[in-house]
């Protein structure tokens, strides 16, 4: 099958490190393996990670209209205008190219309904993914001006899909409260490169090293400092923990707009030898520091209407690492309680402390709780996601 994957979303730069763009990555690759011909188009491409294996075309949103006083408009206005733009810009490409889709995969993004045009005039079937309640999260945490245009062109996109994919329960009511109907909307969670995850232990063991954290019974986070994810919390709870654990380590990877006030508790806590924040990691190499760590931390903010698919849970999980998480919205449904990980009332700083202090007290029991992670993981490979995702176009018969 010949698959356009719209990526029109300029905050997902295609090889970038974010969970979105991980996620744009491994679908287009496993699409690849399944021996699919994949057309990549995006806005940004970005940069740190190797490309998929897709034909990539990058359109590039317009200049920014400076007149417009409002900072928020200027930047919200660029989408619109894209949006009116992309689709003409694409099918001529697409034309110019000879390529000729046999389907449209697009990646739902905010102020963007270009898909809707482009598969009709294509006229092939369009599947939608949606990750989350975008105009929602957008007002929530970064603001929104043209609130009525955003919620417009969520609609038109949502009707216009002929199957939308949903990566939670949270998502779906989400869609089918904007649409009022549930027949083309279908839950598939994320999924996880398990060859990628396998056999860790060895790198882990030369990353440990070097970090002079060899012996140290080393808790993990890996993932964007933003406020929602929590770091600051788990800081804490690993400054309580380690009164009672003198070879406890936390291990934090990654960077975003917390990592200095993350650094500046660390020292007000007097964590330096206790914590590691080694910044930015290629998402290739994460592998191998899931495996310099014991177990992993995901510990998540309480938040209403908690609509994620953490990809970093399955990615531990694959890596047999047990998870400590927060029980909130579907990771429940990821981690087994006492099976895989352990869960705790999100928000409760005592319940975490009590679950690390669990981990810490029983490596055995650590243990077997990852490897039966990796163990329930089965089915949950990207190419068996994409595999279901694709299933769900409708069959075009010919006029």
């Amino acid at each position: 099958m010949k698959i356009l994957y719209l990526n029109l979303d300029r905050g997902i730069p295609v090889e970038g490190d974010k969970g979105a763009s991980v996620h744009v990555r491994e679908f287009v690759t496993a699409a690849a393996a399944l021996g699919h011909e994949v057309t990549l188009a995006c806005t940004t491409r970005g940069a740190g990670n190797p490309p998929p294996p897709a034909r990539i075309l990058q359109f590039g949103a317009p200049p920014t209209d400076m007149s417009i006083g409002n900072e928020i408009e200027r930047r919200e206005r660029v989408r619109l205008d894209h949006d009116g733009l992309v689709a003409d810009r694409i099918c001529s490409t697409l034309a110019r190219l000879g390529i000729e889709p046999d389907l449209v995969y697009e990646r739902h993004a905010l102020f963007h309904r270009a898909g809707v045009s482009i598969a009709a005039r294509l006229g092939v079937p369009r599947i939608l993914e949606v990750n989350a309640p975008l105009v929602e999260e957008q007002r929530r945490f970064r603001g929104l001006y043209l609130v009525d245009e955003a919620l417009e062109a969520e609609e038109a996109s949502y009707r216009g899909a002929d199957a939308i994919i949903a990566v939670s329960r949270q998502v779906a009511a989400h869609v089918a409260g904007v649409i009022g109907r549930t027949d083309r909307i279908h839950v598939v969670p994320n999924g996880v490169d398990l060859a990628r995850f396998a056999n860790v232990d060895a790198i882990g063991a030369v990353i440990r090293a070097r970090l002079g954290l060899a012996g140290r019974r080393i808790a993990g986070f890996i993932g964007s400092f933003k406020t929602w994810h929590g770091v600051p919390f788990l800081i804490e709870a690993i400054a309580a923990a380690a009164a009672w654990h003198p070879d406890l380590h936390l291990l934090a990877v990654g960077d975003g707009p917390e990592r200095d006030a993350v650094a500046a508790l660390v020292a007000k806590l007097s964590l330096a030898d206790r914590v590691t924040l080694p910044g930015r990691i290629p998402h290739g190499e994460i592998p191998g520091w899931l495996g310099a760590m014991d177990f992993t931390v995901a510990p998540y903010l309480p938040q209403p209407d908690f609509y994620f698919s953490p990809l970093k849970i399955f990615e531990s999980l694959a890596a047999g690492r047990a998870v400590v998480a927060p029980e909130i919205g579907e990771i429940d449904g990821i981690v087994a309680h006492g099976e895989t990980g352990l869960l705790y009332p999100a928000g409760d700083g005592i319940a975490l402390q009590a679950a690390l202090s669990r981990l810490l007290a029983d490596q055995a029991a650590c243990q077997t709780m990852g490897w039966r992670g990796r163990q329930r993981l089965a089915g949950r490979d990207w190419r068996d996601v994409v595999r279901l995702c694709l299933a769900l176009a409708p069959v075009r018969l010919p006029a």
